[in-house]
Formats: C-alpha cells, sequence, structure tokens
C-alpha cells in the first residue's frame, strides 16, 4: 500500500438495499487494500447469492492507481460504470462494491439501471462508514508530576488524540499527532514548560477520523 500522509477511505463493511419495480438491489461494500481481497470479496459474494441474477462490481486501490468494474451481464455502461462513478465521485481509495440484484420481472430502462445500480453503491458506501485516514506520529511526551495538569490541558485543549498515560517517576503521554503537527506540538511544549519535556517519536500509524 502506497504511504499517503491523508486518504478517504471506509472502515467497515456495508450493506445497502435499493427496491425499484420489484428489482432488489444490494449493495455490498468492503475496505481493501490490494487487488487480490478485491477479487476473493466479490468470489464472497457471488457465493452468498448464487441465485442472483447480476453481482456487478468496481473496486479502486489506490497503490498503483487499480481500478476495474463489470456489467456482469447488464447493458454496457449501465451498471459498472455507475457504481465507480459513485466511489470516484466520493473520493474513496481502497474499496470493493458488488450490487447483487434479482430481478423484479419489469426491465427498468437505461436510465433506470444507471440510477438503480449509482444510487444502491453511493449508500452502500455510506453504510460502510467514510472516513479520512491520516498518517500519525506516536509521540511519547515525558514531564515532572507539576506539569502534568498544564500538558495534559494543552494536549486535550488543542484536540490531540492521548493514547495512554504512564505514571512512575515521571509522566508519559502517548499522544498521536498528525505527522505536518508533529515539530509544532513539540515546539509548544518546549515553551510552555521551559524547556523541561522529554519528547521522542517512537511509531507512525493511521488514525481514521469520520467525515
Amino acid at each position: 500500500m502506497s504511504v499517503k500522509e491523508k486518504y478517504k477511505t471506509v472502515s467497515k463493511e456495508g450493506t445497502a438495499l435499493f427496491v425499484d419495480r420489484k428489482s432488489r438491489f444490494i449493495a455490498s461494500v468492503m475496505p481493501v487494500d490490494n487487488e487480490p481481497d478485491a477479487i476473493a470479496y466479490l468470489n464472497e459474494i457471488k457465493s452468498k447469492y448464487p441465485d442472483a441474477r447480476h453481482n456487478v462490481y468496481a473496486y479502486v486501490i489506490d497503490e498503483n492507481n487499480i481500478f476495474r468494474y463489470s456489467d456482469d451481464g447488464e447493458p454496457s455502461g449501465t451498471a459498472g460504470m455507475p457504481v465507480l462513478d459513485a466511489i470516484r465521485k466520493s473520493g474513496i481509495v481502497d474499496v470493493v462494491v458488488v450490487i447483487t440484484r434479482y430481478f423484479g420481472g419489469t426491465l427498468l430502462g437505461t436510465g433506470g439501471l444507471v440510477h438503480a445500480y449509482g444510487t444502491t453503491a453511493s449508500e452502500g458506501l455510506k453504510d460502510a462508514c467514510i472516513v479520512i485516514r491520516e498518517l500519525c506520529d506516536i509521540v511519547d511526551v515525558c514531564v515532572d508530576y507539576s506539569l502534568l495538569g498544564t500538558v495534559e490541558h494543552k494536549l486535550r485543549t488543542d484536540g490531540y488524540n492521548i493514547e495512554g498515560v504512564d505514571y512512575t517517576d515521571t509522566v508519559t503521554f502517548k499522544v498521536c499527532s498528525p505527522i505536518h503537527d508533529t515539530d509544532k506540538l513539540i515546539s509548544e511544549l518546549i515553551d510552555i514548560t521551559s524547556g523541561n519535556v522529554k519528547c521522542k517519536i517512537t511509531d507512525k500509524k493511521y488514525i481514521d477520523k469520520e467525515t
């Protein structure tokens, strides 16, 4: 997976149901960060709905800018492309969307199919919890007990995520800081403690924030 400072994706599996003239469209959405996982999920959904008339899909993988889609027997351009368009319009990457259709006996026409597949995909993406995934430094902030209140107030007021606090002979806050903000955070901590703080970047990880 490519390393990006920030990107939009989904955080969990999602589902949605759309019905038009008795045709049922079922969205199945899953976060994935590689093509084999996207294909594996598609096959899983096909096995889950073996009697469905169509299992249309689209996926977008950030690494190497991979995207694929299929109409799976629907008229060309009426199914897979609307699903892919829903993903692209949302700005989401690292996701696969499968739309399972059970035919209701009435033809929907080109416009009806485009609307149904696009709408179902959009609702499925929402159910999968759209998030901004941001790369953060994990910073150990170590101070004496006399500065505990000052530092904690600063961190919480500025909205930093405190992942844990170790109380030993000193106090160490484990802080999540967006990587573009870490230098500023350390500088401000030095200022408010008159230099009586030790800051060490120990790791990096992605943190999800709901949109």
